[in-house]
């Protein structure tokens, strides 16, 4: 609103993504993940540093692809808003594929079947939502195949980020650890005191 001086979503899509979000939350409770043989430790820095990493590239992701229906295709501003909220849609709910696990999204251990059923119905209610335009304009289906790519290119991007950054906050806790443990040592190791 501050930046385009217009409403990027109406009531009623903000209303339907929150529906649809509470969907998929419910299920993160039955996913499949690593399970550590003791208690896990938080590491509150690395939470953060990934998390605030991933957001901030989240909201350029959907801010580009504003500017993307704005700028470059002169949508007009009903459409523009079915493009956002799908796109607020989508981005949202493939997120969860890449913060899942700490590796890379494609690999073991895979989503439960009811998350990744919930994944699926959530992508398909909105994607018929805004191409039957079910309270809604309705958004060309050209034009969700364009949200659909775009966001496909934006998750293996944000993975390979994602993997970059647990790389460096991992090697940063190594050689603090390092740090550590080295000044924790005698001055003189192989003296005896009599």
């Amino acid at each position: 609103m501050l930046f385009f001086n217009s409403f990027p979503l109406t009531a009623i899509m903000i209303v339907m993504l929150a529906l649809l979000d509470d969907i998929l939350i419910m299920t993160i409770a039955y996913d499949n993940t690593r399970v550590d043989p003791k208690p896990v430790r938080w590491d509150m820095h690395r939470v953060i540093t990934i998390a605030a990493t991933l957001g901030g590239l989240s909201v350029l992701e959907t801010f580009g692809l504003l500017l993307i229906g704005k700028e470059m295709l002169h949508l007009p501003t009903p459409i523009l808003q079915t493009l956002v909220f799908l796109q607020l849609v989508a981005g949202g709910h493939l997120m969860l594929f890449l913060t899942r696990t700490r590796g890379v999204f494609w690999k073991r251990p895979y989503p439960s079947w009811q998350l990744a059923s919930a994944i699926v119905a959530t992508q398909v209610v909105a994607v018929l939502i805004c191409g039957f335009g079910f309270l809604v304009p309705t958004l060309p289906w050209i034009f969700i195949s364009l949200v659909w790519v775009y966001n496909t290119v934006w998750m293996i991007a944000l993975d390979i980020i994602k993997l970059g950054i647990y790389r460096v906050v991992e090697f940063r806790a190594r050689h603090q650890h390092f740090l550590v443990s080295t000044m924790n040592q005698p001055l003189h190791p192989f003296s005896t005191s009599k």
